[in-house]
């Protein structure tokens, strides 16, 4: 991960993400080639997503969420329940897709 996000920038991401739906379901099977490659262009496309990580046990939904967050090079804004919001800067943000951009936009 190249920055360090503040407090205040991941305050307002989860404000963002409240009102986002998870665009990835990620279950005991963990990161299958289909989820990998739609966490990605997800990432690419809006930067702030949703991911649900339907795993019940606490330590192997924790080792997940890492999993994910490394093999995306992503930030973990927030983790309540199944629910994981990770944030990964593009490199060319596209106005219309990108959740912070569309977020504030006038």
């Amino acid at each position: 991960m190249n920055q360090i996000l503040d407090n205040s920038t991941k305050k307002k991401f989860r404000s963002i993400g409240h009102d986002l739906k998870p665009v990835v379901s990620v279950s005991s099977n963990g990161l299958t080639e289909n989820v990998i490659k739609e966490i990605e262009r997800a990432l690419i496309d809006h930067e702030l997503i949703k991911i649900k990580v339907s795993i019940a046990d606490r330590i192997e939904k924790k080792a997940e969420i890492t999993k994910i967050c490394e093999s995306f090079n992503a930030h973990k804004i927030q983790a309540i329940g199944n629910i994981l919001l990770i944030y990964r800067a593009s490199k060319k943000p596209n106005k219309k897709l990108s959740n912070i951009d569309r977020a504030y936009r006038i």
